[in-house]
């Protein structure tokens, strides 16, 4: 009965609203631990065939992120109005050594790499979603997290970002734009090797990734709203992704306040296994 559920091919009300709560689920989940949303939601559908079945392009997967945009927005309210509030008091004093306008800076400086790259890709009309390369990225990535545990310091806090914290940090989130490599992954190591505590290099990540994400989240948004058999499934996707991104963040932070990212290494060395393994199997 379950293959029957999966592999329908006239997928009805309750087929659609339970495709949006899974995928919502694992956008939620993955989007902010450093194991790549994308990456997931791929595989998800390409195992369970949703793609041809179900209506899950690349911009689907893309429009359901809106509702961990909300997410960041809701969870980092405060820190967002802290940082606009005091940039703008900077700005006008011409305070250009106050820490919300060097956060702010960084952040809007961090974000261009990221945003020149995806729109290159875009314009170029370049897709990859090869499980292969994926698989190879989990790798590379769980190697540099676990390279960045090692020899990363953890000696600065929130409190001590600098403007430059923000450009480097922007050029790691770049890698994200390959499948597999996942936005928070490359932030938040890019961030440990920066020398920056885990929880300020998470929350920095997150922060800095925020205005990254809107903009895509956008951008793809508009290729699917004409769709109208996908409205419903998009809808719930994204309030299941809201729901599940706000307990991922919460307990993200709350994880690598004590606890190191070895757990994410691991967990990438054996999601690149698994994928190796279904591309042998033809399962992808």
């Amino acid at each position: 009965m379950m293959s029957d559920l999966i592999l329908t091919t006239e997928p009805n009300l309750f087929f659609q609203v339970f495709q949006g709560l899974v995928m919502g689920l694992v956008q939620g989940i993955t989007e902010f631990l450093p194991i790549s949303s994308t990456a997931h939601l791929i595989i998800f559908r390409d195992l369970l065939h949703w793609e041809a079945n179900g209506g899950w392009s690349k911009a689907s997967i893309d429009a359901i992120q809106f509702g961990s945009v909300i997410a960041v927005l809701i969870y980092f309210w405060k820190d967002l109005t802290f940082i606009l509030s005091g940039a703008w008091s900077a700005f006008q004093q011409k305070d250009w050594h106050r820490e919300e306008w060097r956060i702010f800076i960084g952040i809007f400086i961090g974000t261009i790499p990221a945003l020149a790259g995806g729109l290159l890709l875009k314009v170029l009309k370049v897709q990859i979603e090869s499980p292969f390369l994926i698989a190879i990225m989990s790798i590379v990535m769980a190697l540099l997290l676990g390279f960045a545990e090692k020899v990363g310091t953890r000696k600065r806090n929130f409190h001590q970002l600098r403007s430059s914290d923000g450009m480097l940090v922007g050029l790691g989130q770049m890698i994200a734009l390959l499948p597999g490599a996942s936005r928070s992954g490359s932030t938040l190591t890019t961030g440990l090797l920066l020398g920056l505590d885990r929880e300020t290099a998470a929350r920095f990540s997150f922060l800095l990734g925020f205005p990254t994400l809107t903009i895509a989240t956008l951008a793809q948004a508009k290729d699917v709203i004409g769709e109208s058999s996908m409205i419903i499934p998009l809808i719930i996707g994204t309030i299941s992704s809201l729901v599940f991104s706000l307990l991922s963040i919460k307990w993200l932070l709350n994880f690598l306040k004590n606890q190191s990212a070895w757990i994410f290494v691991w967990y990438r060395l054996g999601f690149a296994a698994f994928l190796f393994a279904a591309i042998s199997q033809k399962w992808l």
